[in-house]
């Protein structure tokens, strides 16, 4: 959908499916930076930049419209109420991008793979795709390898040990929550950082 280097570059609203976005390495191999799913805006720091600064692709097959940086800007100056809506998408993104750089940096394999799944659960319930019990996800190992700085036979041990120690289970496709409140106190999760309204619409 996007590649780093690309000028002239659009963002786009995921209407449908999930993508991911990523920083490609010398080496052949990449640091996924985050996920996006529907009601996402990913590309959004591309329209402002003279080049895209990473690279989307598709994890399924997705339905998004697309916003080139003329429709956008005519947008900030038209209709306030959406910019601000934009920003906050922004300001949230960014927000994220932080929390997982303390994932990488400071917790442990399992604290990460705690936060990052618990992360998605409370994205996604915001947009109706997850409930407390668990969520459809599909991300494949090497995804969160990616993802998390580990490699996929250590994600794969790290998550045998979180359902064997009865936290989560991520099987077939599916993430389920055996005990939400012990998984957070795992990984010391506060929700605070995605502030899950936009401000204008409380």
């Amino acid at each position: 959908m996007l590649y780093e280097g690309e000028a002239h570059s659009s963002a786009f609203i995921l209407r449908k499916g999930w993508t991911s976005s990523f920083k490609a390495l010398p080496s052949g191999g990449q640091q996924i930076v985050d996920f996006q799913i529907p009601g996402d805006l990913p590309g959004l720091r591309s329209v402002l930049y003279r080049a895209a600064d990473h690279s989307i692709e598709a994890v399924t097959l997705v339905e998004a419209a697309e916003i080139r940086a003329s429709d956008l800007q005519n947008v900030f100056s038209e209709a306030p109420r959406i910019a601000t809506a934009v920003l906050w998408a922004a300001s949230r993104d960014e927000a994220m991008v932080v929390e997982h750089l303390v994932n990488l940096g400071r917790r442990s394999a399992e604290e990460r793979m705690a936060h990052f799944l618990l992360e998605l659960g409370e994205r996604l319930n915001l947009v109706g795709l997850s409930g407390t019990t668990g969520f459809d996800c599909p991300l494949r190992q090497y995804h969160l390898a990616d993802a998390l700085g580990l490699s996929p036979v250590h994600v794969n041990r790290v998550l045998r040990r979180l359902r064997e120690d009865g936290f989560v289970t991520f099987q077939k496709g599916r993430v389920e929550f055996h005990d939400l409140a012990r998984l957070k106190g795992l990984c010391k999760f506060d929700t605070a950082y995605l502030d899950q309204k936009e401000p204008l619409l409380r």
